[in-house]
């Protein structure tokens, strides 16, 4: 019970902290808050009744999906039709007059004092930006965009404090057009939050963008990859119970399973790199992680170009875990459909008390089976267990972790830093248990605990939807890696 009960917790907490960012905007938040919740109410409602003794057969799961996405659907209707009234609003106001312009325009003082810090001859030696660089920025900014009222030197660039005077995306997309008409790519723009909450622009030479990898870093990217086609082999014979390296001649036995697993980790990259060519973003060769236990933990890939936005930032995180979870999960649930007596794994039930999602699939489809001592498998069970395993690890809320990332999309830099503290102290203290969560706890120290440099335009936040699938990810995530107790498998149905 005090697994449910932590389940049940972080969900509420999870709903709860999405409430409270939501309220502030409204109706319109509220609706998207909504959204959230008929997006994770039939996860929750799933375990609730599988908790109670109430299982679902296939057939009810389904229709549950199928409501909880018309209702989804619905709010979403709703949604824009909201955003479409405010904007009205907006524009109306805009068009008589009433608007932070014409206060700025009427109030003459406030330019005259401004004035000094507007010209560029007041203290050019203090910048280590050229002069006529700096003049040349500086001519970008308008009453309608960005009122600068203060320049910081900031290593080769300068900060721009001000006033934004339009709204996040057209202003950024001007100030980045008007920047590069006149400096060409010489330069970078970015539209940040400073520590007091306010928008600032940061422009800094293009020089400081991310690097492609070396050759080396490449070759070492070359290496890992048959360290982990390697491992994915060792363990597929693990799983057979022998030792491949002892027995080659029984190759033909380990490469379907191997196969299965290097297949996930390639979906898992592709949804990445083909959203990164979506928003013209550069990846980096992935740096598998190879393990004996499950084969990898992933892999390491680093943006070699900037990001343009939080969304970007979002969608080419989300895309991996979404599209290798996705083909997990259907192995999983095939491979559970495809299971019968005389199947080539025999496992105990204590198996599936190693995940409550994995075990209250399981219970769905193989039934009151599940209360043998010993359950026979279809091969694609295992390798389904094995994918959302790395899925769920991928997902964790640290550094830059896909999880992470995820986090920092959504939240901001603030919440994502805390959220990897968090993550951190949780895998130490799981690590009296599990020593793999030691092993993951000291490989996001020493490589994945930085966050992500700040997009481009680091002030437009991702939509609800993606809001919405980033808490539905999270959720998952706790679903897969933490276990069934032995009393609540009982309750279940699984074991004896």
């Amino acid at each position: 019970m005090i697994i449910t009960a932590i389940t049940v917790l972080v969900a509420l907490g999870i709903l709860g902290w999405g409430y409270y960012r939501a309220k502030p905007f409204g109706k319109l938040g509220i609706l998207a808050w909504w959204q959230s919740v008929v997006l994770m109410a039939p996860w929750l409602f799933f375990f609730g009744l599988t908790t109670l003794g109430i299982y679902l057969n296939l057939v009810g799961v389904l229709l549950l999906f199928v409501a909880s996405t018309g209702l989804y659907i619905l709010i979403g209707r709703r949604l824009r039709a909201a955003g479409q009234e405010e904007l009205a609003k907006r524009v109306s106001a805009v068009a008589s007059g009433d608007d932070l312009f014409s206060k700025l325009e009427s109030s003459g003082s406030e330019a005259a004092e401004l004035s000094p810090v507007l010209d560029p001859a007041a203290k050019p030696d203090v910048l280590p930006i050229p002069a006529e660089d700096l003049k040349a920025i500086q001519g970008i900014f308008g009453i309608d965009t960005f009122f600068a009222t203060e320049t910081i030197p900031y290593q080769e660039g300068a900060i721009f404090k001000g006033n934004l005077r339009g709204e996040v995306e057209p202003t950024f997309e001007r100030l980045s057009v008007s920047l590069k008409e006149r400096l060409d790519d010489r330069y970078r723009l970015f539209l940040v939050e400073s520590q007091e909450n306010r928008p600032v622009v940061v422009v800094l030479p293009s020089t400081n963008d991310p690097k492609p990898a070396t050759l080396t870093q490449k070759l070492l990217a070359g290496v890992l990859l048959i360290a982990t086609i390697a491992t994915c082999l060792e363990t597929a014979g693990l799983l057979l119970e022998f030792d491949f390296y002892n027995s080659p001649e029984r190759y033909r036995e380990v490469l379907p399973i191997g196969l299965g697993i290097l297949t996930i980790l390639g979906v898992h990259e592709l949804g990445h790199w083909l959203l990164a060519r979506r928003h013209n973003v550069r990846l980096s060769f992935p740096y598998f992680i190879p393990t004996w236990q499950i084969g990898s933990f992933g892999a390491i890939t680093r943006f070699e170009s900037l990001l343009p936005s939080r969304s970007a930032l979002f969608d080419i995180a989300f895309a991996g875990p979404a599209a290798g979870g996705i083909v997990s999960l259907a192995m999983l649930i095939t491979g559970l459909l495809l299971s019968h007596e005389g199947s080539l794994f025999k496992l105990p039930t204590q198996f599936f008390e190693g995940s409550i999602l994995v075990g209250t699939v399981a219970r769905v489809i193989l039934g009151t089976s599940l209360q043998q001592a010993i359950v026979d498998i279809h091969p694609l069970t295992i390798l389904g267990w094995v994918g959302l395993v790395l899925t769920a690890i991928n997902l964790m809320p640290a550094g830059q972790l896909d999880g992470g990332r995820i986090v920092q999309a959504i939240y901001g830099r603030k919440t994502a830093g805390r959220t990897t503290a968090a993550t951190i102290v949780v895998l130490a203290i799981a690590s009296l248990v599990n020593p793999l969560a030691l092993y993951w706890a000291i490989v996001i120290l020493v490589l994945q605990r930085n966050l992500e440099r700040p997009s481009l335009n680091e002030l437009s936040e991702p939509d609800d939807t993606r809001a919405a699938l980033g808490l539905l990810a999270l959720f998952l995530m706790v679903t897969i890696l933490l276990p069934l107790t032995p009393s609540l498998a009982g309750r279940l149905g699984i074991g004896g």
